[in-house]
């Protein structure tokens, strides 16, 4: 298992996939990205207040990691 909150993209990226079993397809990816760039949006005045607006930004910066990791893929 890994750590309750990720400190990094590859501890991220190893507990959506492989504890959540969520793959990161590029309509998840954009899907959530959406979401969490808004910080007006219901997902971040939810998030913000937990995790803090530092790891709000480094989650949105794995999001976009991830996409532009596949896009060089396809």
């Amino acid at each position: 298992m890994s750590a309750v909150i990720p400190a990094t993209y590859r501890e991220w990226r190893h507990c959506i996939e492989v504890e959540c079993g969520i793959g990161l397809t590029p309509a998840y990816l954009a899907e959530r990205l959406t979401a969490l760039r808004r910080s007006d949006s219901q997902e971040v005045r939810r998030f913000a207040p937990l995790y803090g607006a530092d790891h709000w930004q480094r989650v949105v910066s794995w999001f976009e990691q991830a996409a532009m990791e596949l896009s060089d893929v396809h």
